[in-house]
């Protein structure tokens, strides 16, 4: 195989076990396995995860939603950011849960829903006022299931913009209690919020995502996280190629690297239309054989080298770990996102489908 990705059933099980540890039994933990699980492969880890006792899994849209159920998971579904017209009939079909984002939207709802506020993303959700909020739920027939929110910066111990959230949410929640209205559901809160202790803010429905994959943001102002999680994917490419070059050679697109010595390189079978940063060419690093060895020259659309100069010999069809775990040393989503100048979720969810995805325990 020219690229390929290992993931670890075994991590993702144990990563869900400890989600579950920290929230305790009163606190249902949905996954959410949108964006094909953050590239780990929705349908594989659903299943895992099903058969693990998730009773519900987060996805995007409602295409999502249908693959699981099609693939034969029984677990509910929430679809979380597509309420669109013409998504509405697989909803019901595939026994799909709504988000609904607006009060306007509640006049088409027809089946169980889930209503998001707006308590201060600026993103998704209704930003009524909480009276009017709760005359709009009371004038729709269908049943109000679920009441949730999403956080802006609960990883900011410094800010108090979550807890100005919180208090916004827990007034609409009121509103609606008061009108008579006590959903099943109360969440908001995902990753950072459960592994930084944020226990108000859990209610009874928490929904992580970074942290089933096997990350948790750090955190500014906040003491050390709780929640101890491990990546489950590693990512290998194969060297196609290595030479040797002389002092003063040029390597790759624009000739932005010059051996400073005689060098040998490596060049692997994968680049940024694999998923591999662009922005990593001369800044980024691999692991060969247990040894960092650096990117040389800019990321190519196929192809990325590397420097193998300091590395034990490395051949043509050899395994070079982009990311993972190799002779004591590892690069990670956030240490590769790090050098790129993005963040771990972008690192993951870029990883091309084209790139095999190879499931151990």
């Amino acid at each position: 195989m020219r690229s390929w990705l290992e993931v670890s059933l075994g991590r993702i099980r144990g990563n869900f076990a400890a989600v579950r540890g920290i929230v305790g039994p009163g606190v249902e933990v949905m996954p959410v396995v949108k964006a094909d699980a953050y590239g780990h492969g929705a349908l594989e880890v659903a299943r895992v995860l099903e058969e693990d006792g998730a009773k519900w899994l987060a996805v995007s849209n409602a295409e999502e939603g249908v693959a699981l159920r099609r693939a034969g998971m029984h677990a509910r579904v929430l679809v979380m950011a597509d309420f669109l017209p013409e998504s509405r009939p697989a909803l019901e079909e595939f026994g799909l849960t709504p988000v609904v984002h607006s009060l306007e939207d509640l006049q088409q709802v027809e089946v169980p829903y889930h209503l998001k506020i707006d308590s201060g993303m600026g993103r998704l959700g209704t930003r009524a006022a909480a009276e009017d909020i709760a005359k709009a739920v009371s004038a729709n027939p269908a049943t109000l299931e679920g009441v949730m929110t999403h956080f802006a910066s609960s990883a900011n111990f410094d800010s108090r913009q979550t807890e100005e959230q919180i208090e916004h949410f827990e007034h609409v929640l009121a509103a609606l209690k008061a009108s008579g209205h006590a959903p099943r559901y109360v969440h908001a809160s995902s990753t950072n919020s459960i592994a930084y202790q944020r226990k108000g803010a859990w209610g009874n429905l928490v929904r992580p995502g970074h942290a089933i994959y096997g990350y948790v943001s750090a955190a500014k102002g906040a003491p050390k996280a709780q929640l101890e999680v491990q990546p489950a994917l590693s990512w290998k490419a194969t060297v196609l190629a290595t030479n040797t070059v002389a002092a003063g050679a040029r390597i790759g697109y624009g000739g932005i690297h010059t051996a400073e010595r005689p060098m040998r390189i490596a060049v692997l079978a994968a680049g940024y239309a694999d998923g591999i940063p662009h922005r990593l060419g001369n800044r980024g690093q691999v692991i060969v054989n247990g040894n960092f060895a650096p990117i040389v020259g800019a990321v190519s659309m196929d192809l990325t080298t590397i420097d193998v100069t300091d590395c034990p010999e490395v051949k043509v069809g050899d395994a070079v770990m982009l990311l993972g775990e190799e002779g004591g040393i590892s690069i990670n989503a956030q240490q590769m996102a790090r050098m790129a100048g993005t963040i771990s979720y972008s690192v993951l969810c870029g990883i091309n489908p084209r790139v095999k995805r190879v499931y151990v325990d």
